[in-house]
């Protein structure tokens, strides 16, 4: 099983997508039969076999073994994954481009960034899958809080003045065998509300 699986094709993103197949794929975390399944979720062994049938023909889950069970044979599968991960791709004509109104100060410009990067990074995952070799990536997450609006754009001035000081001088653009890294840095709010909390504060808020 894989750590994270990247799902680009259309119709495999539709049929994860479906809530009783999204919670079969947890289920599968460990192998199982659709009879094992059915009373986990609450449905008939033959409805869990049409479901997992298209997980399986989209190679969201796979076959792990077989065992007897009186005169029936049962099918184990499991997921192909820990956890899966749509990329834009499986929306190619309406996937956000960071081509248009490039605005730094933009949270949408961040979240058409943020999907360029799920976009390429999960194309490059799943070629080295493929290929059985190693990504060389770099990611630093971290937490920072600010005592105000001025010290968190201050804060964002050095960071981009740091960030374009070092790209200077690193960057060979005349380097014969070199390779071209995208560098993406994002500074943004931390969601500390649960979506439930937010709904209600919008709702008393309306409510005046």
């Amino acid at each position: 099983m894989r750590e994270v699986t990247v799902i680009e094709d259309p119709a495999a993103a539709e049929v994860s997508l479906a809530p009783i197949r999204a919670r079969l794929l947890a289920e599968l975390a460990e192998p199982a039969s659709a009879a094992m399944l059915a009373p986990r979720v609450g449905l008939p062994r033959q409805k869990i076999n049409y479901h997992l049938r298209a997980l399986e023909r989209h190679g969201l889950v796979e076959l792990y073994g077989e065992r007897r069970k009186g005169n029936v044979t049962e099918r184990l599968l499991r997921a192909t994954a820990a956890s899966y991960v749509i990329s834009p791709l499986a929306l190619p004509d309406v996937q956000p481009d960071p081509a248009r109104g490039r605005d730094q100060l933009s949270a949408r410009w961040l979240l058409a960034l943020a999907a360029r990067l799920v976009r390429d990074v999960g194309t490059l995952v799943t070629r080295a899958a493929r290929a059985r070799k190693p990504v060389a990536t770099f990611a630093l997450d971290g937490e920072v809080r600010f005592a105000s609006a001025a010290e968190r754009a201050a804060f964002v001035r050095e960071l981009a003045e740091a960030t374009r000081g070092l790209v200077e001088r690193y960057h060979d653009g005349d380097a014969a065998g070199g390779r071209a890294h995208r560098i993406v840095l994002a500074v943004h709010p931390e969601v500390t509300k649960t979506a439930e909390d937010a709904a209600r504060e919008e709702e008393a808020a309306a409510r005046g």
